[in-house]
């Protein structure tokens, strides 16, 4: 496997560059002396805050675009690049030194003291980004490596100057297998991504082995609630911290209370028996259990509790987890990222405890695979808004192979007695929304594609 050195920065070629981890290493890289270009398929903000930076950004992923760039040293693709795509045979066909995404991360978390790795099927970018706050609050100077725009540091990378390093881990073609943390994150287990894994057991697997990544020295933290547990964290050499619901987990919250828009505060129990009071600033019962452990982490790391439940507070959130767009005739208008069923159930449940007449939910399925998978799953959760309204499916990496359509959700949805409806584009449901929604509604436009343009045009109409 190809090795980046530091100390003598070679040429990078990103495929995919705008992608988010992907710009953020590029952005990382560059920084560091490397000579960092790429492509991707369209502009995008990334792409654009790449340029800016004076990076130059081919669109249109064709081979002369790596002839055009002149020396590489190195071919970096992400999971959505397939062997079909005319760069990926382009490097290959030159016998261009390559990496993934994942092992390209992994190398540079090798140049940090502390590098800290978040993983679980849910909850990675939020509680990434709490710990990044932490260490931030505490003056650690730490770069972060984000999934999502976290709004203190005005994107996705931050370039720090010291020895800890915050990134997401996450499971998906087992990525996070070639990562070398210190400490470790797994927030929770569930299935997800089956169009890799074989099954839960697969994925549990996964993580068991991500576990094992971890050093003598190191600290897991760790959900104990997971079911059986014992699987994932027996017989590890480092230390291993849980968070959870209640006893026996080393980390719990109980008086558990929310505020007019949501945001819960507790009492936080600590090893030997410390209580420590918290309010959150981004609402939901799930942004409970990512604070307990981003505080778990900060005590890892020994920085004072009251900074770090400080930093918690300071939290606002990320972009797409949440994010309240603004209001249009007395509709307040949410996107959030939520793609899985227990992300939808979450989020809203989350979004019973803000002020509202009737919870629309405009979900844009993600992925053809999850959808088929998921299809009762998602039929369960998305009943929990008052009205459903679904977008076509986003393909994402996918072609449509499995026959599956955004219509067979909503047939499952009626089945349960719910009023759902389908509109085959977005014009025809910012159409419906404006002559159906009205005041003191909350909107919210869900999913992992494209679906937030939705809310963003009507607020701009």
């Amino acid at each position: 496997m190809y090795t980046i050195d530091f100390s003598h920065p070679s040429s990078l070629y990103f495929v995919g560059i705008g992608g988010i981890s992907m710009s953020g290493m590029a952005l990382l890289l560059q920084d560091a002396g490397f000579q960092v270009c790429g492509s991707d398929r369209s502009p995008s903000a990334a792409t654009e805050m790449l340029e800016a930076q004076g990076i130059t950004v081919f669109y249109g992923q064709r081979a002369e675009n790596m002839t055009e760039a002149g020396r590489i040293d190195c071919v970096v693709f992400t999971a959505a690049i397939h062997p079909d795509n005319p760069e990926y045979k382009e490097a290959h066909a030159r016998l261009l030194p390559c990496l993934t995404r994942g092992q390209l991360l992994g190398q540079i978390m090798k140049h940090y003291q502390t590098p800290i790795a978040v993983s679980g099927t849910h909850g990675k970018t939020t509680t990434t980004s709490m710990v990044g706050e932490i260490l931030l609050g505490a003056g650690l100077d730490p770069t972060l490596s984000i999934g999502g725009v976290l709004k203190d540091i005005g994107g996705n990378m931050r370039i720090g100057h010291s020895g800890y390093f915050v990134a997401e881990a996450c499971e998906y073609t087992n990525s996070f297998l070639d990562f070398f943390p210190k400490v470790g994150i797994i927030l929770n287990i569930g299935e997800d991504h089956l169009d890799f894994f074989k099954d839960l057991e697969d994925i549990r697997h996964s993580f068991r082995r991500f576990a094992q990544l971890l050093p003598q020295d190191g600290c897991l933290v760790v959900n104990g609630d997971i079911e059986r547990l014992e699987e994932i964290t027996e017989g590890l050499r480092c230390r291993v911290v849980t968070f959870g619901a209640g006893e026996p987990n080393d980390y719990f919250a109980t008086d558990i209370r929310y505020d007019g828009f949501g945001n819960p505060r507790f009492i936080l129990h600590c090893p030997g028996g410390a209580k420590r009071p918290v309010t959150l600033s981004v609402p939901g019962e799930h942004n409970v259990h990512n604070a307990l452990a981003a505080f778990a982490v900060a005590e890892c790391l020994d920085i004072d509790g009251s900074l770090a439940a400080g930093a918690l507070q300071g939290y606002k959130g990320t972009d797409r987890r949440f994010e309240h767009k603004g209001t249009i005739g007395g509709v307040t208008v949410i996107d959030d990222y939520a793609h899985h069923p227990t992300e939808i159930e979450a989020t809203l449940k989350a979004a019973a405890n803000y002020p509202h007449r009737k919870l629309w939910c405009v979900f844009q399925p993600h992925t053809y695979t999850r959808t088929k998978a998921y299809l009762k799953e998602f039929a369960r959760s998305l009943c929990l808004a008052d009205e459903v309204v679904l977008a076509d499916i986003y393909a994402a990496r996918e072609t449509d192979t499995l026959g599956v359509h955004s219509q067979d959700l909503q047939r499952e949805i009626q089945a349960l007695g719910h009023v759902c409806h389908y509109f085959p584009s977005f014009d025809e449901i910012e159409n419906f929304l404006l002559e159906n929604c009205i005041k003191d509604d909350l909107l919210i436009t869900m999913g992992a594609g494209d679906v937030v343009k939705i809310g963003e045009s009507l607020l701009g109409s």
